[in-house]
């Protein structure tokens, strides 16, 4: 082979290495500077932004995670725009969109879901141990994750919901606050002294180790039923929770009841009063047997 042949081949691959060192090395430095910059500068501020304004853990967990991965694909384009390949950011924007658009349609409950699961962390309508009701269901709440709620109902069953139907529909809290006002309807006969009833009520009330004297207990006659009025107990209890409600109600209804038989105040039930005419079967078969017979002559 020529000298000079071999020599600009030696030359060229020279070069050729040469270049492929050079991006070696820029994409090297390239990706290297911007994750160091991004994870120990951009995921530490955001995580005291976040902790500052006092979103809860998990919401910094998952912001933490999402931050990392954002500078890891940054960190990528980066390096390859270094290494002399501008297009790999168009192209990667480019497939990067067409993923997230399938994934979006694939996973729209799912994405819906996780949505749902940050607001709950975030706003915090209740919380780890509350007891809550939505859609005729009912429990205490075990565990808030990203994308379900496990809450255990007072049967001792463990109910997973997804977050999206906490979040879209009404959830009702009742030991959100210190106390918790309830209501029960007294039913006593209309020949009964309705102050005597109402002062048996209050008396009983008060009587409860676990119904407050501020709010007093208060009656107020709200029904004329077919067979009864009612006479509505409102009535507060300290620091909700179920069990104690429950026990509570139990043994304030019990009292009254109680107290009723002992002063002779009736509670009726309803009465139904059936009118007509009663025939009996027998009576009935004579009479066909007769006319048949009647007719035959």
């Amino acid at each position: 082979m020529d000298p000079v042949v071999l020599q600009t081949t030696v030359d060229g691959l020279l070069d050729t290495f040469a270049g492929y060192v050079t991006n070696v090395i820029g994409f090297v430095v390239g990706f290297l500077a911007t994750y160091l910059i991004g994870r120990f500068v951009l995921v530490p501020l955001v995580r005291r932004v976040l902790q500052r304004r006092g979103f809860d853990r998990a919401v910094i967990t998952l912001a933490d995670s999402v931050v990392a991965a954002v500078v890891v694909v940054l960190a990528v384009s980066i390096g390859f725009m270094s290494a002399g390949f501008p297009r790999f950011l168009t192209a990667a924007a480019t497939l990067g969109g067409a993923v997230a658009l399938a994934v979006g349609f694939a996973a729209q409950d799912l994405v819906g879901n996780f949505v749902a699961g940050v607001f709950i962390i975030k706003d915090k309508p209740f919380d780890v141990g509350d007891w809550i009701e939505w859609n005729d269901n009912a429990g205490r709440v075990e565990d808030i994750d990203l994308r379900v709620s496990r809450v255990r109902t007072f049967d001792n069953e463990r109910v997973t919901v997804p977050n999206g139907e906490l979040a879209n529909n009404a959830v009702t809290n009742p030991v959100a606050y210190d106390t918790l006002r309830q209501q029960f309807v007294f039913g006593i006969g209309y020949d009964d002294d309705i102050d005597r009833a109402t002062d048996a009520i209050l008396e009983e009330a008060e009587a409860i180790d676990g119904i407050l004297d501020d709010p007093a207990p208060s009656v107020r006659v709200t029904e004329l039923g077919d067979s009864a009025v009612g006479l509505t107990s409102r009535f507060w209890i300290d620091d909700p929770d179920r069990a104690d409600f429950v026990r509570t109600r139990s043994a304030y209804v019990q009292a009254v009841k109680e107290r009723f038989d002992a002063e002779g105040i009736d509670m009726p039930y309803v009465h139904r009063q059936l009118t007509g005419e009663v025939e009996v079967l027998e009576d009935v078969a004579d009479r066909a047997v007769t006319a048949d017979g009647g007719e035959g002559e």
